[in-house]
């Protein structure tokens, strides 16, 4: 079985995606750190995001296993990955790898922004997580609390407009997902959303 889970920036689709994971007893992959292993390496290597060449060769060669996850959400990463996240050729150069994740067995949750559209538009259930602006810079918020709160929520809208009016791969629901609102749910309500989803087929 493969579940899809799609949705922007900060809406909780991550911690939904590792639990569902968990209760089911399935693999679980973000496909947005692939994106910011890849955006994590043009920061430190001083390259330009923007240059798409560069950006393949590092996707076409990445090793998740030799990143920690405390690396991937420094400050500045996420701005990384939604540039490089635009480029086709990267696009490309990950899809496979997300292609072959999802195949595993007894089954997969892969969140990001295509998974229902793109990387598996076959998937057994597909769910788009959405939240208010205003929620997700909150929830940004408590894990940088030094940073300010209007720049979050700036880069949030910015993140936004990029994903979403990206020619590749735009984030948008798949015409079959389930829309969750995660605006004022906790972890559990969510959780127990989704489930009570699945368990109506």
């Amino acid at each position: 079985m493969i579940i899809a889970i799609d949705g922007p920036s900060a809406s909780g689709k991550g911690t939904l995606g590792r639990a569902l994971a968990a209760k089911l007893g399935y693999h679980y992959l973000d496909t947005g750190a692939l994106y910011r292993m890849v955006g994590l390496s043009v920061q430190r290597r001083g390259l330009d995001p923007a240059d798409e060449e560069a950006a393949t060769a590092i996707a076409a060669s990445l090793d998740p296993a030799s990143f920690q996850d405390a690396e991937l959400r420094g400050e500045g990463v996420g701005s990384y990955a939604s540039k490089v996240a635009v480029l086709p050729k990267v696009r490309a150069a990950l899809l496979k790898f997300q292609r072959d994740f999802a195949a595993r067995q007894p089954g997969s949750v892969l969140d990001g922004r295509d998974i229902g559209t793109v990387v598996c538009p076959d998937a057994d259930f597909k769910f788009y997580v959405t939240a208010s602006v205003a929620a997700r810079a909150e929830r940004r918020h408590r894990e940088h609390p030094t940073s300010d709160l209007a720049v979050i929520s700036a880069d949030i809208k910015a993140r936004d407009e990029r994903d979403t009016g990206r020619a590749i791969a735009p984030l948008k629901p798949a015409d079959d997902a389930i829309i969750i609102d995660n605006s004022e749910l906790t972890p559990d309500e969510a959780l127990d959303a989704v489930l009570a989803a699945i368990a109506l087929y």
